[in-house]
């Protein structure tokens, strides 16, 4: 037995990812075994184990050998099957580049190998090189590539030129390294031009250290023993002798733009508008030559925001979006806006994809970010809901039941599905938990300074009174940058924006231009969602009452539920919800919406009729307006939210909503039987409501529905925690009355009254 060494230069940059363990060899050699150790980040040593006849000898181990053990986790492991060549599309896509160790030879026969490696190499050579930065670096890998492609069908060609252990070793190693030159090219060529320009010098040094290793690769290869053609050791020796170019520092113009643009992030930051003409040249030069390539540049950034770790990674990529935001406006004016399509749905997702239902926050009806749970069961979006709390409210507002307490449960499983969905969707989602903190705490005064220079910018243009074409485009970047994060609706609305957006709220603006008027309520929904811009929006002279004419008048169903949306908004705070409540024509617009109105408009007015039932004073007036009569209109085709705001209007209406409520009696038992599990809870708290208050005759009414009493002992069985406890007073209400009994008796959770002297134990048939 012989055992020879020799040091090899990996191709990794740490010596973390040099520990490739051992490898058994099955093919026909004197070569059995092979150990790996590393002995720097940049040096390999490998141990041959020669075995060329069978011996009764002990077998060699990594314990028999000088040196330190190879640790047996890492061994290589089979991932692939053997009986196919790899296809560099088995890779599932990456949204960042992993580490060399990421990568594992695959258990493959020599020549699928082989063949893999022609396919993987293709592959790369059809990858066009970059066009903006870093071009002669990807021309120069690009080219030995595909100069490496003929080696490999010169091997095909040969299958015994290969069958040495070392040539086998050689090529899979060139397998890891092909793997890795494609995954840095794909990812620089899909990822952010301005965040790459940044990144110029360390991603340089990848592709000098990959440049390298091939080199490397090279010289270690047994051309001679493969008994290639005279033109194919040229061509290796050729390849071979590039080393000097692939030695080469980034392009000297690729550090000025860099230094040209840190220069630009440096004056944003000390509030120095930029140079508009440095501003063009910089992005002429990266190929950002219109609004619709800045706005794809904003996206991938908005990617590499998520793909940060660090505070100051996330700071720097946030600081890049505001400064393409702002030339954007200043070099290109902006985008412009899109049609509105013929159904409409508010906020739509990056992606311009509906929402599923489950995934959007019951309160703001958008994608929930950090979804959590409260005591009735339901689930909000965390920062929805603690601002819903923190205005003064004990209720759940889906359910309109009071809060035993104010615990927030985090739902994982939920929040797991929503990043799953985001991530088939290619849009962004904040993993952190909350989107306020993963996005806006990490936001630096550059990126600060941009929103303030962009927001300043646009209002400039307004000031003047544009034509409602101008005027439209820059209304809709507002409405843009209001959605992105809290911030920008800060500095929209400190900077002035509120009252010139009140200018194309009225119905005259409609009839000129009507998506105008909707990027106008949109970006005060936006705004709106800022605690502080509730108080701006409602001080502001004639901003209430633009919305509420849009609300009754708006140009098309979009603005209306937008509108709608905006009040829903606003009276999360008590006191405009008090304020909102006392006016007609708002209890009257949102009535009409619900009532005629289409798609998410009616669920917007929904949310809001329940906001505003959650004052008295407020209930006084939906009556009047003919609430009631409105919920059962709606409930078959919006059940859950008609019958949740029937039972908060009944439970602080007094007289006057148990009255009004009768004619709903058939439509809640309907809903009691055939509802979901939601509807069914408010359903019966709902007519154990209307029985206590209404009397007699309210339960005859109930208690002559076919069936009632079957459906009642369902509902004990299979409901809510809270639902069979409405329906066990429900059953004995009826069975009070079916007795002669008053039926007007206060229940105390679900035990029955102490005083009464009768216990009723005999089964009491009720009408069916």
């Amino acid at each position: 037995m012989t055992v020879s060494a020799f040091f090899l230069h990996t191709f990794v940059s740490s010596p973390a990812h040099a520990v490739l363990g051992s490898r058994n060899l099955s093919s026909p050699s004197p070569i059995r075994k092979l150990f790996f150790f590393p002995v720097s980040p940049s040096l390999l040593f490998i141990v041959f184990v020669f075995q060329p006849y069978p011996s009764t000898e002990t077998p060699l181990s990594p314990s028999n050998l000088d040196g330190p053990p190879a640790p047996e986790s890492l061994a290589p492991v089979p991932f692939l099957p053997s009986s196919m060549a790899v296809s560099p599309h088995a890779f599932p896509p990456r949204k960042r580049r992993p580490p060399a160790g990421a990568f594992v030879s695959p258990r493959l026969s020599d020549v699928e190998l082989v063949q893999t490696l022609i396919h993987l190499s293709q592959e790369i050579a059809s990858l066009r090189p970059f066009q903006y930065l870093l071009r002669s670096c990807s021309l120069s890998i690009v080219r030995k590539v595909n100069l490496l492609a003929v080696l490999f069908e010169e091997l095909l060609r040969r299958p015994t030129s290969y069958c040495s252990p070392s040539a086998v070793l050689c090529l899979e190693e060139m397998y890891i390294l092909l793997q890795r030159i494609k995954t840095l090219i794909e990812d620089c060529c899909n990822g952010s031009k301005m965040w790459l320009l940044l990144q110029v010098e360390l991603v340089s040094d990848s592709f000098r250290e990959l440049n390298a290793d091939l080199t490397t690769l090279l010289d270690v290869f047994p051309v001679r023993e493969a008994q290639l053609s005279d033109d194919v050791e040229e061509l290796v020796a050729l390849i071979k002798n590039q080393r000097s170019r692939a030695g080469a520092r980034a392009d000297p113009r690729d550090d000025d733009l860099r230094r040209d643009v840190l220069a630009i992030l440096d004056g944003i930051e000390r509030e120095v508008v930029p140079d508009q003409a440095k501003l063009a040249a910089v992005f002429e030069s990266l190929g950002l030559r219109d609004s619709s390539s800045c706005r794809e540049e904003m996206e991938s950034l908005e990617e590499e925001v998520q793909n940060q770790s660090d505070e100051k990674g996330k700071s720097q990529a946030i600081a890049l979006i505001g400064l393409v935001r702002l030339a954007k406006f200043v070099l290109y004016g902006g985008s412009t806006p899109p049609k509105p399509p013929a159904e409409f749905r508010r906020r739509k997702s990056a992606s311009s994809l509906a929402i599923p239902a489950d995934f959007r926050c019951p309160i703001t009806l958008d994608l929930m970010r950090d979804p959590v749970v409260v005591e009735t069961g339901q689930t909000y979006d965390r920062e929805s809901i603690t601002l819903w709390i923190q205005s003064g409210h004990n209720t759940c507002p889906k359910t309109g039941q009071a809060l035993a307490h104010t615990n927030l449960i985090p739902n994982r499983a939920l929040k797991n599905l929503i990043s799953l969905w985001c991530r088939e969707q290619r849009i962004p989602f904040e993993a952190s938990g909350d989107a306020a903190t993963a996005r806006g705490g990490a936001r630096s005064k550059g990126a600060i300074g941009a929103t303030k220079m962009t927001v300043s910018f646009l209002l400039r243009k307004l000031s003047g009174g544009p034509p409602a074409e101008v005027a439209d485009g820059v209304v809709y970047e507002l409405r843009e940058l209001a959605k992105s994060d809290s911030e920008s609706r800060a500095c929209i609305a400190e900077a002035g924006a509120i009252p010139h957006l009140v200018r194309y709220l009225g119905s005259d603006v409609a009839s000129e231009c009507p998506t105008l008027q909707v990027n106008a309520i949109t970006t005060m929904l936006n705004l709106s969602i800022l605690e502080a811009n509730k108080a701006r929006i409602m001080e502001t002279d004639g901003a209430l009452n633009g919305v509420i004419e849009v609300l009754r008048s708006g140009a098309t169903w979009e603005a209306k539920g937008n509108a709608a949306a905006t009040i829903f908004s606003l009276s999360s705070v008590h006191s405009c919800m008090k304020r909102l409540g006392r006016k007609t024509r708002v209890v009257k617009g949102l009535m009409d919406l619900a009532r005629d109105g289409h798609g998410s408009a009616r669920r917007d007015a929904l949310a809001a009729i329940l906001n505003l039932a959650g004052d008295r004073e407020a209930v006084a007036s939906l009556l009047e307006g003919g609430m009631v009569e409105m919920v059962c209109g709606v409930m078959e085709s919006l059940q859950d939210e008609a019958v949740t705001i029937l039972e908060a209007v009944v439970k602080r209406g007094g007289l006057v909503a148990v009255m009004a409520a009768f004619g709903a009696i058939r439509k809640l038992s309907t809903v009691l039987r055939e509802g979901s599990e939601r509807a069914r809870e408010s359903a019966a708290a709902t007519l154990v409501m209307i029985c206590r208050k209404g009397g007699s005759d309210a339960v005859a009414q109930l208690a002559t529905m076919p069936g009632i009493e079957r459906v009642i002992w369902e509902l004990m069985g299979t409901g809510t925690v809270r639902a069979k406890r409405k329906a066990g007073s429900l059953l004995r209400i009826l069975r009070r009355w079916a007795a002669g009994l008053d039926c007007d008796m206060a229940d105390s959770g679900d035990t029955t009254n102490a005083t009464t002297s009768t216990t009723t134990t005999t089964r009491i048939m009720l009408p069916s």
